[in-house]
């Protein structure tokens, strides 16, 4: 199993509409299960603990194989497209268990 977590720092002019933001992120990002093969859990929340990051995606998915097929797929494409509007930071870590 690999886990994937990102974290993001939402652009300052974002920041206004960031309940928004994730609620339509979150919808965005669910709407993905199911539809890329050995993607099994997907969620994106606040940050309420402060510092630099604002949201966090957390992902798992069965194999480094189905994370490469995630990464490519057009319909995480397409959400990852709307968020590079959003955010100007971003970190990532991905481990196998």
């Amino acid at each position: 199993m690999v886990k994937h977590i990102v974290l993001w720092t939402l652009k300052e002019e974002k920041k206004a509409d960031e309940d928004a933001i994730i609620a339509d992120l979150q919808t965005r990002f669910h709407s993905l299960l199911g539809v890329v093969d050995g993607l099994t859990a997907i969620e994106v929340g606040k940050n309420y603990n402060g510092g630099k990051y604002d949201l966090v995606l957390y992902c798992e998915l069965t194999t480094k194989e189905a994370q490469d097929s995630y990464q490519t797929h057009p319909a995480h494409i397409a959400i990852k497209n709307i968020v590079h509007e959003v955010v100007c930071g971003r970190e990532c870590v991905d481990y196998e268990i």
